[in-house]
């Protein structure tokens, strides 16, 4: 188990936002219906910073916080434009450059339909090669709380990398949170090693799908509540159904969706990661943090790409929350 978080607040931590995870380069194609098999498919293609990890510590600082730090691993092909990329967004980074191999790249394919659906091909490269060699407890000063991107799971060298921070973390009381990331992946990682894995952290930000896979539970609050009973505090994202809130065993808030048009979903989840978190370090309780990430969630299927546009929000309530 790990800290938990109250119902009314989260012990206040203070000090800044610590994100490990990936960082990669997307390639975003925007399409219109099925695709032409053996042929030509027109679409509007775009080529932009992102990874679930970098995207998460950007939408943290554009939604108030004001120190956002990422620990990350690149290739030395694309390291300095990534690092301009989170430098604009506030996000101060630790990108470790691989030797070996190149960022990795995902491309999004995404139906420009009324759903704005999402099909990810993935290659991760150097960011699955993150190992507890980049890790140093140095990292920690002055961090308030821990975020881990579940992505790092999905390789040998991130789950010991996930062991060694989540042990460091609690050794100075620092709370760490986890989004599991991709459902696909989960499943072939396989729910017992994963919930082995999220040993001793106190958040769960999981998907419907990503609830529903690990408890094999149909029914997200179903899902939610039991999951709950293994990490203190679960917020299931449920996107257009907004998120459920579940502390022991008990789905303790269902927070509403904000009216969107979606463009791109390429993001949301981790624009609700963000915003969430930020909220969480501004004082806020895990509803009121969870209500946070809703918006945040809207405003980010409006926009094409999985970061915020550079700049703090503009009306975002994550900045005036105290």
């Amino acid at each position: 188990m790990g800290q938990g978080v109250s119902g009314s607040g989260h012990g206040s931590p203070s000090g800044a936002l610590l994100v490990a995870g990936d960082v990669v380069t997307d390639v975003v194609a925007r399409h219109r219906g099925p695709l032409a098999g053996g042929t030509d498919t027109a679409a509007e293609i775009r080529t932009l910073p992102g990874g679930a990890g970098a995207n998460v510590a950007c939408w943290a600082s554009h939604w108030g916080c004001a120190d956002v730090r990422l620990l990350g691993r690149v290739g030395s092909e694309s390291v300095a434009w990534h690092e301009r990329a989170l430098a604009a967004a506030g996000v101060r980074a630790h990108l470790v450059v691989d030797p070996q191999a190149p960022t990795g790249t995902v491309i999004c394919l995404v139906d420009s339909g009324a759903a704005a659906e999402r099909t990810f091909l993935t290659d991760s490269g150097a960011s699955l090669r993150l190992d507890p060699g980049d890790w140093s407890d140095v990292l920690l000063d002055g961090v308030g709380w821990l975020h881990l991107s579940g992505y790092l799971l999905f390789s040998e060298p991130g789950r010991a990398l996930v062991a060694t921070a989540v042990t460091s973390a609690r050794a100075r009381g620092v709370p760490v949170s986890l989004d599991p990331a991709s459902a696909g992946f989960l499943a072939e990682l396989g729910v017992d090693r994963f919930l082995t894995s999220v040993d001793g952290v106190a958040v769960l930000l999981p998907s419907r799908d990503e609830a529903c896979l690990l408890t094999g539970l149909p029914d997200a609050a179903d899902a939610a509540a039991k999951l709950s009973r293994h990490v203190p505090l679960v917020v299931t994202k449920q996107g257009a159904d907004g998120a459920l809130v579940a502390r022991s065993g008990t789905v303790r808030a269902r927070v509403p969706a904000v009216p969107a048009t979606p463009r791109d979903t390429t993001g949301a989840g981790d624009a609700f990661t963000g915003a969430f978190l930020a909220a969480l370090l501004a004082g806020a309780g895990p509803e009121a943090a969870a209500a946070e990430g809703c918006v945040a969630g809207a405003r980010a299927v409006e926009q094409v790409g999985g970061r915020p546009p550079v700049g703090p929000a503009s009306g975002g309530r994550g900045t005036t929350i105290g």
